[in-house]
């Protein structure tokens, strides 16, 4: 059985350190007795005590502040994945996410769209921008391809596109729904700001959007039944899933499956046109 680790914070942290090349970082080359930055050197980069961060390390410096833990982060040139893990093992809860936009997806997880055929499938940002389709849901939920970047997102389609209000049976509990994970969305992966300018958007063109708005009301997409009322085929229903796309946070992939048989000749019929 191996030995419980009573100090997992400090273990990290020279773990973490020891993996630096001081070379690279500026230090001098001279000849050193273990790999890796020295625990006065990441005090030095972390604008810390050095006395206070060897405490920290041997387990006696007591928990960390946000700031300073950012500030080790930071020295230690840590990926989001290791800054993650930093702060569950400092303080136990995840640090505040930092939003960063995403233009588009890795070819592996376009093929993946690709690979389903016959099922609608795209790729979202937290605040609903599509940054990615496949052939399906072009031919079944809008073409994706042929709008510029800036109007491929679905909010502002929902409220501002009549075609695709449209398409919508039930509209109004739909973009109500849209609306509560939007803001749910958004606020979970630190996009408050991106969320804040385009509902100021949405709310000054759509007096509906400005009502459901200040419902204040949150939810998650999860998964469901979807029906849409298409110009060629008619009304038609989906079942839908959402996942997270592991290591980019805010990204979220639904895929919307033919929910009957009937449903499939369809889509099948739409991509054989």
């Amino acid at each position: 059985m191996p030995a419980t680790n009573d100090n997992p914070l400090g273990t990290y942290l020279k773990d973490r350190r020891t993996r630096l090349d001081p070379v690279a970082l500026g230090y001098p080359s001279a000849r050193r007795r273990t790999p890796g930055l020295r625990r006065e050197e990441v005090a030095q980069r972390a604008n810390v005590s050095p006395t206070w961060y060897t405490f920290l390390e041997q387990g006696r410096g007591g928990a960390p502040s946000t700031e300073v833990l950012e500030r080790i982060a930071h020295a230690l040139m840590l990926s989001s994945v290791e800054r993650e893990h930093l702060f569950l093992l400092a303080q136990n809860r995840p640090p505040q996410v930092r939003y960063q936009e995403s233009e588009g997806v890795t070819p592996r997880l376009q093929r993946v769209l690709d690979a389903l055929v016959s099922s609608p499938a795209l790729v979202r940002t937290a605040t609903w921008d599509v940054i990615a389709w496949n052939r399906a849901a072009a031919k079944v939920l809008t073409d994706y391809g042929a709008l510029p970047p800036a109007r491929r997102n679905v909010l502002r389609m929902m409220f501002l596109d009549p075609q695709v209000r449209a398409a919508q049976p039930d509209w109004h509990s739909v973009a109500r729904a849209m609306v509560a994970v939007f803001r749910a969305d958004a606020a979970r992966a630190g996009a408050s700001g991106r969320m804040a300018m385009l509902a100021d958007e949405l709310g000054a063109a759509s007096p509906e959007f400005a009502a459901m708005w200040r419902d204040n009301d949150v939810s998650s997409l999860g998964e469901g039944i979807k029906h849409i009322r298409h110009p060629v085929c008619g009304l038609m229903a989906f079942e839908y899933s959402s996942f997270a796309v592991d290591g980019s946070p805010g990204l979220g992939m639904v895929v919307f499956n033919p929910a009957t048989p009937a449903d499939v000749e369809k889509v099948e019929a739409l991509l054989a046109a």
